[in-house]
């Protein structure tokens, strides 16, 4: 007697026109397959691009960080078993390289003194420092001279007194009887290759750092060449004892020893430079607030930010809401036709219309001055007072269009039969928009409200295209002005100040961020206790 359920499980499934599937035909990729092998492979390819671009490096991290992503990326969208991680995957790598790795980092970059002068580690500084402090042998040659090349290693050809003489940066120059010499200038060496003026202009860098021994004796220095044609004799004259781990000087003998600062420091206080980076624990932080120079504007330039970022919230929601129970009354006519213009400013781009207005409030040729003020000259951009009331328009005339909508939306939320039941209570319109209209309508809209908070607090933009941070202070280490915002300042700290200070800006940067959280905080608490109307 046969097995009943043995027969079943045999069975090919029926389809629907009464045909059966093969275990082929199930097996059979989709074109959708084809599609997805096609995005992974792009991915592995440009992952393992990014993996040897930083083994070159000995970027080790990012060797580590791309070779786990790229094994989970594979994973993911070839398990059957992991079908959530395909969505999640994705966003989870974006999470990580542009926000977790960007806050680390800038954490880690506050702690340091990185900018201008500690760009690099120490062995950075001290070739820089030994590169640097070389001056030309008094009588020495000018030497014609050809680079040449050896299994990838680059030397220098120079004719001496009738003499062709080849070195490399490990060898002192030599002899070379068989070269060839045309026009006093060497252009054949047996064994080397000499490069054409395309080859060394292709490979600057390693010519103008390369040095080749005038002879075996150190003394004598080194050959240098900056163009490539021409050499000249140079000796150090600071010397790097790696025992002591300081630098002579070779002509009065004066010792420099590294600082915790990251330099080297002499017993009188002259520094070497550059530097390197080394740690300098919560300086950063508290030099805004010690530096008297700094402290006054830095303070200064706070409270105007919180003021602005107020003042922006508070006059953009008001004529927003305004205009959106002004053109939510049905009594209006033409609401559609006012409610399109209305919008209209929202429809440029912000960075524009800065630039527009900033011409606009021009005090010799604008148009305000000339036509609207019959050609006075009001300085709107550049005293101090008038530049922070011009910046508060303009931000006006900017962000109402976004609040006008947002409230718009949120009125024609609320139910008509509410508002009808305060009516017959006997409620007039103030009382209804007072205790009905405004309560609903901040469950909405106040998440909104701090959000529009957090982004002006951060509008670099505005801030940037119409006035650049001035009218500025005078006697500051950094250039900063009175209309600066904190994250206009700490773009001009790191970019715009001559000497690039990472680490302060950083520093400011993780300031602003603590400061946006605790308002953020604090706006959503606030929120549920409205949620509770």
């Amino acid at each position: 007697m046969s097995d009943p359920q043995a027969v079943t499980t045999a069975a090919p499934p029926p389809t629907l026109g009464g045909g059966t599937v093969t275990p082929h035909a199930r097996r059979r990729p989709s074109p959708g397959f084809f599609v997805k092998l096609a995005l992974v492979a792009t991915v592995d390819a440009l992952g393992v691009y990014g993996v040897l671009a930083a083994a070159a490096v000995a970027s080790w991290g990012i060797v580590a960080f791309l070779v786990l992503a790229l094994v989970v990326v594979n994973w993911a969208y070839f398990s059957p078993r992991a079908l959530p991680a395909k969505y999640l995957v994705p966003g989870l790598v974006l999470l990580l390289v542009y926000q977790i790795f960007t806050m680390a980092y800038t954490g880690w970059v506050a702690f340091t003194n990185y900018g201008d002068g500690h760009n690099s580690t120490k062995q950075d500084a001290i070739a820089s420092i030994a590169e640097q402090n070389e001056t030309r042998v008094e009588g020495s040659p000018t030497l014609p001279l050809s680079v040449v090349e050896r299994d990838g290693e680059l030397g220098f050809a120079v004719v001496q007194e009738g003499v062709v003489e080849v070195g490399t940066a490990q060898q002192p120059l030599a002899p070379a009887p068989d070269a060839t010499v045309e026009a006093g200038r060497v252009t054949a060496v047996p064994g080397w290759d000499v490069l054409q003026f395309v080859d060394v202009a292709g490979r600057q860098d390693e010519v103008t750092v390369l040095r080749v021994p005038f002879s075996d004796d150190p003394a004598d220095g080194s050959v240098r060449t900056q163009d490539g044609s021409t050499g000249y004799v140079f000796r150090p004259t600071l010397a790097y004892d790696e025992a002591t781990d300081t630098f002579v000087d070779t002509v009065d003998g004066t010792t420099y020893a590294p600082s915790d600062g990251g330099n080297f420091v002499s017993a009188d206080g002259t520094v070497l430079t550059p530097g390197w980076r080394v740690g300098v624990g919560l300086d950063n932080f508290t030099r805004a607030f010690t530096d008297s120079r700094l402290s006054g504007p830095f303070v200064q330039i706070t409270a105007w930010t919180f003021a602005f970022a107020f003042l922006s919230v508070v006059t953009t929601f008001a004529l927003g809401l305004f205009l959106a129970i002004v053109f939510n009354d049905a009594r209006v006519r033409g609401r559609k036709v006012y409610r399109s213009l209305l919008i209209l400013p929202y429809a440029f781009p912000g960075f524009l219309s800065a630039l527009v207005w900033r011409g606009m409030l021009n005090e010799k040729f604008g148009f305000v001055n000339e036509v609207l003020l019959g050609g006075a000259q009001v300085p709107w951009l550049q005293d101090p007072w008038l530049a922070k009331v011009s910046i508060v328009l303009v931000n006006l005339w900017l962000g109402f269009p976004y609040m006008f909508l947002v409230c718009t939306g949120a009125l024609q939320s609320i139910p008509a039969d509410t508002i009808e039941a305060a009516r017959i209570d006997g409620a007039g319109p103030a009382r209804i928009l007072r205790s009905v209209t405004l309560p609903l309508l901040m469950v909405s809209v106040a998440p909104l409200l701090i959000s529009s908070f957090a982004f002006n607090f951060n509008n670099f933009s505005l801030i940037y295209m119409l006035t650049g941070g001035g009218p500025n202070f005078v006697g500051t280490p950094v250039v900063v002005g009175h209309t600066d915002i904190l994250i206009s300042m700490v773009y001009s700290v790191a970019f715009e100040s001559g000497t690039k200070q990472y680490g302060l800006a950083s520093a400011l940067s993780i300031l602003i961020f603590v400061v946006v959280g605790v308002v953020s905080w604090l706006g959503f608490r606030r929120t549920r206790t409205l949620e509770e109307i």
